[in-house]
């Protein structure tokens, strides 16, 4: 599956969209086996709960390896948005509608190895289901307006990137392992697989979420896409700038800095903050007079970014 080969239609409907299903399974994968700095600390205060659920659950306890491998996800985890706004329970009733058999062959795919016996049981689906609501339940829910937020700002981001420099530049720089090859050929990993011809799609999204990685999901032959890292994910929007740095140049304004350790449009900084934009736009040409944050235009977007000062405030704040 390294490349697939896309229609021009097919690529001229395609779109961005939010998943909260797809940010379940990112979540899921960080409590299971947690890969960087800002997973580890995201999985802190949700790690105990999820170890008890897990001894409770013996076969949810034998999916997680069963299911997960550095090269694959099992495809019940993976499968395709079938509408331009999904809902959690929408999506997780696309998982119910499996049948036990169905998991069982997905697994065998991930882990060709024999299945342990706790997977070979009646009631399969249901524990995948019971698994993924917990993780939605416990974890992402109470999160999911401001994880939606950076998950929008990001959409928000590449949509201005596409109107700049078109497709070919937006999925370059979603994942190091994603290109555009030309005459209709998207490479989408470095796996040594024949091209997949995507002439019977009817859908093809690419779903930024909160992950180390990204990963396929699909439902051949109609719908297919690819899942990326949001920009954004190691700032956390509901944490508060640190309270020095507010004291000093204001709470909003220290809010703004705090995020523009990565480049970001003022209609981003809209969404992560929830401030109107014109708020926004004041407090961003007094950083600029202070000599804390630069710009550049990028499209019909204006970057901002904060300068060696900015750094050395917000650090020090």
């Amino acid at each position: 599956m390294g490349v697939w080969q896309v229609p021009s239609d097919l690529l001229a409907r395609s779109r961005f969209t939010v998943s909260p299903m797809v940010d379940t399974v990112a979540a899921l994968r960080a409590l299971y086996k947690p890969r960087t700095p800002w997973q580890w600390a995201w999985r802190g205060p949700h790690v105990d709960a999820f170890q008890r659920m897990l001894a409770a659950r013996p076969v949810a306890r034998a999916l997680l390896p069963a299911s997960f491998n550095p090269r694959w996800v099992a495809d019940f985890f993976t499968i395709a948005p079938a509408s331009p706004e999904p809902t959690f329970p929408a999506e997780l009733a696309a998982v119910g509608r499996l049948s036990d058999e169905q998991v069982r062959a997905d697994l065998r795919v991930t882990r060709p190895e024999s299945l342990a016996p706790e997977l070979l049981a009646d009631g399969l689906t249901g524990q995948v289901v019971e698994l993924l609501n917990w993780v939605w339940t416990h974890t992402v829910e109470p999160e999911w307006p401001e994880r939606e937020r950076r998950l929008r700002a990001d959409i928000v981001a590449r949509t201005t990137a596409l109107s700049a420099g078109g497709w070919a530049g937006v999925i370059a720089d979603l994942n190091r392992n994603m290109r555009w090859l030309g005459d209709g050929r998207l490479q989408i990993n470095d796996y040594s697989e024949p091209p997949l011809s995507l002439d019977e799609a009817e859908q093809l999204v690419f779903v930024p979420a909160h992950c180390r990685r990204g990963w396929v999901v699909w439902d051949a032959p109609t719908r297919f896409g690819m899942v990326y890292p949001a920009r954004g994910i190691l700032m956390d929007p509901a944490s508060p700038a640190p309270d020095g740095l507010a004291r000093l140049i204001g709470a909003n304004r220290a809010s703004i800095l705090a995020r523009l350790d990565a480049p970001l449009s003022t209609s981003q900084l809209v969404v992560v903050t929830g401030l109107s934009l014109g708020t926004v736009s004041d407090h961003l040409r007094v950083l600029l007079d202070a000599g804390a944050v630069s710009k550049r235009r990028s499209g019909r977007e204006v970057l901002y970014w904060r300068t060696p000062l900015g750094a050395a405030l917000a650090a020090g704040g």
